[in-house]
């Protein structure tokens, strides 16, 4: 009895194993999802962002809940602060602003990153540390002996929140990459 235990248990984790295989790249899709593509997709190619880097801040600041509000008060999937929704909705002539409604928040938050990618000629460090921390405080930090070595790049970032954030948006973009682009 024992035995045969064994030898079902073993073709059972094998089996898993096989089917785990062979499913990886759906069971991560599943971790990395393209949700709102109609509007990721269609934002990304007006403002000329990447998707994955629109997923990467979605999945980041979100998690992909549209109704997502931080301790700071920005809201929605791309967790638009009401500064910036005021800034944008003037500058693409958006009336009665719904931070929450999914297409007016990816919109803005792709035009934010657009804004971001001309500002610091398309590095892309810098425009995610500027997504967080703001691009004042980026340019700031360019001009610190202290935070860049060249005034082109950070050395480091003295927000350990902005700090963090750009390594996990880096870590889901490199992880979109790999399984949307690399696996096809």
């Amino acid at each position: 009895m024992k035995g045969t235990f064994k030898k079902v248990l073993l073709i059972s984790i094998m089996l898993l194993t096989v089917v785990l295989c062979i499913n990886y790249n759906q069971i991560e899709k599943i971790f990395y999802p393209t949700e709102y593509s109609e509007y990721v997709e269609k934002y990304s190619k007006e403002y000329k962002v990447d998707k994955y880097l629109i997923y990467s801040i979605i999945k980041t600041e979100s998690k992909f809940n549209p109704d997502a509000v931080s301790s700071k008060g920005a809201s929605g999937l791309m967790q638009i602060t009401e500064q910036t929704a005021l800034w944008a909705s003037r500058e693409l002539d958006i009336k009665n602003v719904n931070m929450r409604d999914p297409e007016t928040n990816i919109r803005m938050g792709t035009w934010y990153l657009h804004r971001l990618n001309k500002e610091f000629k398309g590095d892309l460090n810098l425009m995610i540390s500027a997504y967080n921390g703001g691009s004042g405080n980026v340019r700031k930090w360019l001009k610190s002996s202290e935070y860049s070595s060249d005034g082109k790049s950070l050395t480091q970032i003295p927000f350990k929140e902005t700090s963090q954030y750009t390594e996990k948006v880096l870590k889901n973009y490199r992880k979109y990459k790999e399984i949307y682009v690399y696996y096809k």
